[in-house]
C-alpha cells in the first residue's frame, strides 16, 4: 500500500510541474515616462559644445554628456563614479573632477 502511495504522488509531481511552466506569466504594466523629463530644454552655450545646440529632452542630454565621456575617456580609472573634466566639460561643471552625482545637477543648471 505504501507503494502504492508513492507511485501516485511521483506521477502527480511531474503533472503539476508542467501546468505550472506552461501557463504565461502575468504582465507588469507599461510605465509611462514622466512629461517633465520628456519635455525639449535648450542647452546654454558651453553645455551645446558637447551635446549639440537643438533643444533635447533631459534624458538625451545626459546620455549625449556619457557618450562624450567615454569617447574621451574622461571617467576616473581607479574610481569610476568620478569624471575627470577636459577643456569642455569643465566650462560646463567649473571643477577639474566631479562625481557622476553632482554632475548630473550641475548639467542640470545649464538647461532651460
Amino acid at each position: 500500500m505504501a507503494t502504492a502511495k508513492k507511485a501516485a504522488t511521483a506521477k502527480a509531481a511531474p503533472a503539476a510541474k508542467t501546468t505550472k511552466s506552461a501557463a504565461p506569466a502575468a504582465a507588469a504594466p507599461k510605465r509611462t515616462p514622466n512629461a517633465a523629463f520628456m519635455k525639449p530644454m535648450t542647452p546654454s552655450a558651453e553645455l551645446a559644445a558637447i551635446v549639440g545646440a537643438k533643444p533635447l529632452p533631459r534624458t538625451e542630454v545626459t546620455k549625449k554628456v556619457w557618450e562624450y565621456i567615454k569617447k574621451n575617456k574622461l571617467q576616473d580609472a581607479t574610481n569610476k563614479r568620478m569624471i575627470n573634466a577636459d577643456a569642455k566639460l569643465k566650462a560646463v561643471l567649473k571643477k577639474p573632477q566631479v562625481s557622476m552625482f553632482e554632475m548630473t545637477k550641475i548639467i542640470s543648471a545649464h538647461l532651460s
